[in-house]
C-alpha cells in the first residue's frame, strides 16, 4: 500500500532567533519565530508523514499551548514522529521539499540539510530532495518577514 502526505508550515522571521532548516543552522540575522525552535522544514516534514500515515498532526501531538514543547528541538520532534510512523508499519519512499524565502539562499546548504533529514528519518539521502524558491518579493515571504515550506512524502506498507 502506498500513501501520499502533504506538509505545510510558515513562520515569521524575527531577529535574535536561529534560522533552522531540517536541523541545520543557516547564518542569517533573523530566524523562525515559533513555540519550539521554529524549524519550519522539520515541522512540515512531520505533518507530511503524520498525514500520510493517518496518525494526526504536529499541533495535535505537540500543542503550542503545552509549555513542555517551549523551545523544543524540532528534529527531536521529527524523530518522535518518525518512530510512530515506523511503528505503524510504514516506510518512507521519498520526500520532496520546497522552501520559500527571499534570504538566505538555501542551495549552499542543500546537501547538509538532506543529510540531516536522512539521518533523522533513517533513509538514504537519495530519498530526500529539496529546493529553495523565492516569493518574487510578494507577500510576507517576499518581503523577508517569513519563511514557508511545502513537503510531499510517499510512504509504503
Amino acid at each position: 500500500m502506498l500513501k501520499v502526505g502533504l506538509g505545510y508550515d510558515i513562520h515569521r522571521l524575527k531577529r535574535g532567533r536561529r534560522f533552522l532548516l531540517g536541523g541545520v543552522e543557516l547564518p542569517f540575522p533573523k530566524g523562525e519565530d515559533g513555540h519550539s525552535d521554529g524549524d519550519v522544514l522539520a515541522h512540515a516534514v512531520s505533518d507530511a508523514l503524520l498525514g500520510a500515515s493517518g496518525l494526526g498532526d504536529i499541533g495535535e501531538l505537540f500543542p503550542p499551548s503545552d509549555s513542555t514543547w517551549k523551545d523544543a528541538d524540532s528534529m527531536a520532534l521529527l524523530r518522535d514522529v518518525f518512530a510512530r510512523v515506523k511503528q505503524s508499519g510504514w516506510k518512507i519512499v521519498n520526500l520532496d521539499c520546497v522552501i520559500i524565502c527571499e534570504k538566505p539562499k538555501v542551495l549552499p546548504y542543500r546537501d547538509a540539510i538532506r543529510k540531516s533529514l536522512a539521518e533523522a528519518l533513517e533513509v538514504s539521502v537519495d530519498c530526500i530532495f529539496l529546493k529553495g524558491k523565492t516569493a518574487e518579493r510578494l507577500g510576507a515571504v517576499g518581503k523577508g518577514k517569513a519563511v514557508e515550506v511545502y513537503v510531499v512524502c510517499l510512504i509504503e506498507k
